[in-house]
């Protein structure tokens, strides 16, 4: 999802471009303002909720708070409209997102490919979460998301907060079958906020069946990433340009503005060429679903917070995956030593599955199995396309044959061993 940031600004480059190129000859403007396509009329942002009952699901948007105080935005299909398997059992899995990401990004594929789909017709409870400061969960029981306090969090405090209280909402939710625990799948981000948590708060490994970290990032040292590597000096460390950088929105959000890019995306409109234009000269090379592409376009980014950026660029520079750095004086207050301290990962004892590629810029193989050998039960898988990056794992043709159904085999099989439990 790194991408989507910069498809805004080619998408309106393009606007007019192409627009402009499909006007042959003199231009009738009494036609042009009688047709009903001319009057722009936007519709409201369609959500998750919304894009999955569009295909018959059964849709649930949820308002989950946490402890310190934030509402998230969950969405649940809760059973297979196709299975009716409502008064089933239907063992629970939660999705997380990654940075700058939401939970749009899981159907994106749509449901003969997306991931939701697919585990809901295989059986499944499907929780699809929104970390805070995202477009679905901009609000919080006293602070206002225009408040720069609102924006006082990292990825740390997505982990320890946001994703214990969905899985504790969604056992509580799950209408009495008696779970206990849930399957994990993590994208990017998805997948550090599960590695903090599972650390610093043990005792949720216990409340975790299987763990399914795509594209997983934690030690970062190896990285590829030209972006990431450039800033990393300048912002990576506690100094005068991370503290004017820090604790704000990134990208602020403007619902008209993401209307605007909704609604040029959507099926239906007459500028979608524009939207398709967009999508074909930022990702080339036929890996990525293009179908998907301009729904993408319509839902990202979703937002986040300028210090989750900071704290992985912090792990960047330092080599370690460890807590925030708030510079020495105040570490020193917080956490009793100059350094943030790492996360012990070795108490991370829940089945972890790794899903890792050689061209991903983000997760480079090297930091994956670093990682991995700290982590007492875990399975490593290694894709064996070596073209198979970062953003493959939620956009690429192939995700549902490479990644999605092997996914939903290991969770059956799990199951079928566990029967009762």
């Amino acid at each position: 999802m790194n991408r989507f940031t910069g498809s805004l600004l080619v998408l309106v480059a393009l606007a007019v471009g192409v627009y402009s190129a499909a006007i042959d000859g003199p231009i009738d403007f009494y036609k042009l303002y009688d047709n009903p396509e001319a009057h722009i009329s936007l519709k409201s942002k369609a959500t998750t909720a919304d894009r999955t009952a569009a295909h018959g699901y059964p849709s649930e948007h949820h308002h989950i708070v946490t402890e310190d105080g934030y509402i998230l935005g969950v969405f649940r299909i809760p059973y297979s409209h196709k299975l009716q398997n409502q008064n089933e059992k239907r063992p629970i899995v939660l999705l997380q997102h990654g940075l700058t990401s939401c939970s749009d990004a899981w159907i994106l594929q749509g449901p003969n490919d997306g991931l939701p789909y697919l585990l809901a017709d295989a059986g499944f409870d499907v929780w699809m979460g929104n970390a805070r400061g995202t477009s679905y969960s901009r609000n919080h029981t006293t602070l206002s998301p225009d408040h720069p306090h609102f924006w006082k969090f990292s990825w740390h405090e997505i982990g320890i907060y946001d994703i214990t209280a969905i899985i504790d909402y969604a056992l509580r939710t799950e209408n009495g079958q008696g779970q206990d625990a849930i399957h994990y799948v993590g994208h990017s981000q998805g997948t550090t906020v599960y590695f903090a948590l599972m650390s610093w708060i043990p005792a949720y490994n216990y409340k975790i069946k299987t763990a399914h970290m795509f594209a997983p990032v934690a030690i970062m040292k190896n990285l590829s990433s030209g972006l990431v590597r450039s800033v990393g000096p300048y912002l990576g460390h506690r100094n005068t340009y991370s503290v004017l950088f820090g604790s704000q929105e990134f990208v602020p959000h403007n619902e008209f503005l993401m209307a605007i890019f909704f609604n040029i995306c959507q099926p239906d409109f007459m500028l979608r060429p524009v939207c398709e234009s967009a999508m074909k000269k930022l990702y080339a090379g036929g890996r990525v679903n293009m179908t998907a592409m301009p729904e993408a376009m319509a839902t990202h980014p979703a937002g986040c917070s300028t210090d989750q950026m900071l704290h992985y660029l912090q792990e960047q520079q330092s080599g370690y995956f460890r807590l925030f750095d708030h510079g020495t004086k105040k570490n020193l207050e917080v956490y009793g030593t100059q350094e943030p301290p790492e996360y012990p990962v070795e108490l991370i004892n829940s089945l972890v599955h790794m899903w890792y590629a050689d061209s991903d810029d983000l997760a480079a193989v090297e930091d994956v199995e670093q990682l991995a050998k700290r982590l007492p039960n875990k399975v490593m898988h290694h894709m064996a396309d070596p073209e198979w990056n970062h953003g493959d794992f939620a956009l690429n043709w192939e995700v549902r044959k490479y990644v999605n159904e092997p996914v939903i085999a290991i969770m059956e099989e799990y199951e079928s061993k566990n029967i009762g439990t």
